[in-house]
């Protein structure tokens, strides 16, 4: 089953002889589960496509369908809850609240969306993440791969069905690029999520289910390397 259909989307900024189109008629899907990267130059569009996707940008035309639910035929206000309660964002820039400990920023969006933490899931995430000697501490007191670990926590939190994760290695040295990229696929083996990455690493990219690249806009699907 496909939980993720994105169907004829086209991305255009400006208008007339100024006019951008940063996506260019991409349509491709991909089932539950399913670890996906997507590669591509800066300014090829991956980045747009991915905020697409997270409803963060509204494209020109096309549909993004998350679970079933056409997310650009909501209301404002539908779709914030939606993003809140389905998708799971990581950063490159980690942005994690810096006033809030480990703890306090991996519960966070479940404290927004005004529900009580699972605190057994918390003890779980924290001891796969390797946080649990960390969880009363201030970002400001961790390392890169230590932060990056509290903003997957903070993604996997309220068991999204979906994670759309932007360069997450792009400020990690190799040791912890490898850490990371392994978690991610620890979860999504383990709690049958679907992740989409985009990585300007081709070695990183390599380590997916399937490898999407976007050039000028457009999407070449490269297939699966693994399943």
């Amino acid at each position: 089953m496909d939980l993720l259909e994105v169907r004829n989307v086209c991305k255009t900024y400006g208008s007339g002889e100024t006019a951008v189109r940063a996506l260019k008629n991409v349509s491709f899907s991909v089932p539950k589960g399913e670890f996906t990267a997507i590669i591509g130059e800066s300014g090829s569009g991956k980045s747009t496509l991915l905020n697409v996707i997270g409803g963060l940008d509204t494209p020109t035309s096309g549909s993004v369908v998350i679970g079933g639910n056409d997310i650009f035929a909501m209301n404002e206000r539908s779709l914030t809850i939606f993003r809140r309660r389905n998708i799971g964002f990581i950063f490159q820039a980690f942005n994690l609240i810096p006033e809030l400990t480990v703890e306090q920023n991996i519960v966070f969006p479940v404290l927004l969306d005004y529900q009580k933490p699972d605190q057994r899931y918390l003890e779980e995430l924290l001891t796969i993440l390797d946080l649990r000697e960390r969880r009363g501490h201030l970002p400001g007191q961790l390392s890169g791969g230590q932060q990056q670990r509290t903003a997957i926590g903070r993604a996997l939190m309220t068991r999204p069905s979906l994670i759309l994760a932007d360069e997450p290695t792009g400020n990690l040295d190799s040791h912890n690029s490898s850490e990371v990229i392994a978690l991610m696929r620890e979860a999504s083996e383990k709690y049958q999520q679907t992740i989409i990455m985009i990585t300007h690493n081709s070695g990183i990219a390599q380590t997916a289910d399937r490898v999407l690249q976007v050039s000028d806009g457009v999407l070449t699907d490269f297939g699966r390397y693994r399943g």
